[in-house]
This record gives C-alpha cells, sequence and structure tokens, in this order.
C-alpha cells in the first residue's frame, strides 16, 4: 500500500479525534499477520449512538465507535463491485483469525474492535451498491470509508490562516486553498451549465416572440 494512503487516513482519524496506531513498522519480506491491518485507532471520548450507525460511514458517525482496526485499500482506480471483490482472494485476508488476535492484544480484554474497510468506490447503480454492500456485510465487515469523503472532510477542516509545519499532508492543503485551487462547493450550485447548440436553438425558439398572423390584436375595452 502506497504510504500517502495512509497518511491520508491517518491524519484523519487524528483530526476526528482519534490516537492512532501502526501495527507494523517494517516491510517484511514475506507476508506476516500484523501486516494486514494497516491502523489502529481508539476514541478517547467515544459518544453512544442513537441509532444504528449505516455501513457506509460519514466523517461524523466516527464519534460512536471506540475502537477500530483499519485496513485501507488504495486502488484509486477500481470500483468496488461483487465482481471485483471476488477475483481478490487477499482483499479480505486481514478477517482472518491470526490478524483480528494480533490486533486484539493492543487493546483491553473484551473490547471490541470495529473492522473497517477504506475503499475508493462503490458502484453507482442502487442495485450493484447494495449488492457490494452485502457482500462486504457477508465477510464480516462493520463500515466502509469512502477514499472521497476522507478528503473531503481533510480540505473542510484545514485552516487557510493555519501553519501545519507538523503536517506535510495538511501543509499542502492549506496552501492549495490559499491560492485557489479548491473551490467553495457552494459556488458550484450557481455555475450554469454550458449548453449545446441545439440546446441554445431550442431556448430561442422558446423565447423569441411568435411570428405575426396578418390579424389584428384583439383591443380591450
Amino acid at each position: 500500500m502506497s504510504n500517502v494512503n495512509e497518511l491520508i487516513v491517518r491524519e484523519f482519524f487524528e483530526l476526528k479525534g482519534f490516537f492512532v496506531r501502526q501495527p507494523c513498522k517494517h516491510v517484511a519480506t514475506s507476508r506476516r499477520d500484523e501486516e494486514e491491518i494497516d491502523l489502529l485507532v481508539a476514541n478517547p471520548r467515544p459518544q453512544t449512538a442513537t441509532t444504528p450507525l449505516p455501513f457506509v460511514l460519514a466523517p461524523h458517525d466516527l464519534a460512536c465507535i471506540p475502537h477500530a482496526l483499519i485496513t485501507i485499500k488504495g486502488w484509486h482506480s477500481e470500483t468496488f463491485s461483487v465482481a471485483f471483490m471476488s477475483y481478490e482472494p487477499d482483499l479480505f485476508r486481514f478477517m482472518e483469525e491470526g490478524p483480528l488476535n494480533q490486533a486484539s492484544r493492543s487493546f483491553e480484554p473484551g473490547s471490541r474492535l470495529v473492522r473497517l474497510l477504506v475503499i475508493s468506490s462503490l458502484p453507482q447503480t442502487d442495485d450493484l451498491r447494495q449488492q457490494s454492500l452485502q457482500f462486504l456485510r457477508d465477510k464480516g465487515i462493520d463500515g466502509v470509508l469512502l477514499f472521497s469523503d476522507i478528503l473531503a472532510e481533510l480540505i473542510d477542516q484545514t485552516e487557510e490562516r493555519r501553519n501545519y509545519q507538523k503536517s506535510d499532508l495538511l501543509q499542502l492543503i492549506r496552501l492549495l486553498k490559499h491560492y485557489r485551487f479548491f473551490r467553495e462547493p457552494q459556488l458550484e450550485l450557481f455555475r450554469s451549465r454550458r449548453r449545446s447548440p441545439r440546446q441554445r436553438q431550442t431556448r430561442k425558439s422558446q423565447t423569441s416572440p411568435s411570428a405575426p398572423t396578418g390579424e389584428d390584436p384583439v383591443a380591450t375595452p
């Protein structure tokens, strides 16, 4: 996994108030259990959820999660459909007994670890999306976070007037905001879409006055 993907997710959880630990700091020549889980996070002040959390989590939903293990799949050019996930046998290797037991040693005995998967995107159509979510549930995943939501939260929470000397990522986002490489989402609502020539012609014919018919208008008494 790219270090950039892990850095983005780590900054995101720290921004949300979590303590973040990386289980494995070295690069092994062979695959080991502790390498299957990328981050372990702990919320020092978890809130009580009044309703069940959604499976596709929004940033504000994380406040109700006390402990979690995070596996990051930064395959940004892939859509996590059932067909794609079925042909990736190692995708759910972190759900095996070895990695889960290894991760549980970092927390108090009996702590429930929420198993979260960070992915690029899900199918756009409702049917295929629901099939993918059910597939993930059947594999034992407790929730999904999307990179788009994580990046949007980081951009939104990074302040232009602060100097983030201790975070290269936040400092880069701050500079991009300062030099207007990010636009306010609200401005997009007022941007008129560029019309095709046929649309412009149709619009013109609808707004142009009617051709004269040769009859005098009816006089108003």
